[in-house]
């Protein structure tokens, strides 16, 4: 439930960030006088179940989000997106955007997020079912596209930073890359994986493109990994340089653990 933010005497001083995808969703809650997370969690979907159905099970039936907030903001995480530097980009035409590199039709709904300090904006498709299911619930809500905070948040750290740095945010199924140099995007793609080789394949073949050395560069994971998983594994592999990303770089005001905040690092960053 939403409160009335103009009136000072029902704020909560709280607000709920939803992360939206096909696979599950994931949640925090911040108190936003002090700029702390004060809880978050996870919930898995049954991928062979409808998405929106699980989610809305999920809204009714927590008790979390039954309370009371000043602000409820919405990510979501597809592939269906992309970046467009400014000089480029027209507000009338997103979906021309999409269409070179994502399957897209016209009756989409298409959004884009500024990432002003960079002078580009991410177009997306947002996940329209999903996001009506939680405007049911909570009422108009903020929304943007997970990578928008993943990226934004990445050029941020690399400031200062001349060398080429790679950023592999893994998750079930796909990962992220995102490659940076001194808040210079060189590089944001989404693959699909099914094994550690195909991780493998994708990394070498980008650094290939871009010129890295693999004795040279470095590269961090982020997401759903430790040093244990087969992804990582294959990386060190093939990498001389890599590492899992050290959250304290980054980190805000929390007391959850460094591989909670690598996993949850679009959450607990938005």
């Amino acid at each position: 439930m939403l409160v009335n933010a103009a009136n000072i005497t029902e704020k909560k001083y709280k607000k709920l960030t939803l992360l939206v995808s096909e696979n599950g969703l994931s949640y925090c809650i911040t108190d936003t006088l002090n700029n702390q997370i004060l809880q978050f969690d996870a919930v898995g979907f049954d991928t062979a179940h409808s998405a929106k159905e699980q989610l809305n099970d999920v809204l009714q039936s927590r008790s979390v989000f039954s309370e009371a907030y000043d602000e409820v903001g919405v990510l979501h995480q597809n592939n269906l997106c992309t970046f467009v530097p400014d000089a480029l980009f027209d507000e009338q035409h997103l979906g021309a955007y999409l269409q070179y590199n994502n399957k897209v039709f016209a009756h989409d709904v298409f959004c884009s997020d500024a990432l002003a300090n960079y002078s580009m904006h991410q177009v997306y498709v947002p996940q329209s079912a999903q996001l009506a299911v939680i405007e049911e619930r909570f009422g108009p809500v903020t929304f943007k596209h997970a990578h928008s905070v993943l990226v934004g948040r990445l050029l941020d750290l690399s400031k200062n930073v001349d060398d080429k740095r790679m950023f592999v945010h893994l998750a079930q199924g796909h990962f992220e890359m995102v490659i940076v140099q001194n808040q210079h995007l060189l590089l944001y793609n989404s693959f699909d994986i099914k094994t550690p080789e195909d991780l493998a394949y994708y990394i070498l073949f980008s650094a290939e493109q871009l010129n890295m050395n693999p004795e040279v560069f470095k590269l961090e994971f982020l997401g759903k990994v430790s040093e244990d998983d087969a992804f990582f594994k294959i990386a060190y592999k093939y990498i001389r340089n890599v590492r899992l990303f050290d959250p304290e770089d980054a980190r805000i005001n929390n007391d959850f653990s460094a591989q909670d905040n690598r996993e949850h690092f679009i959450l607990f960053q938005s």
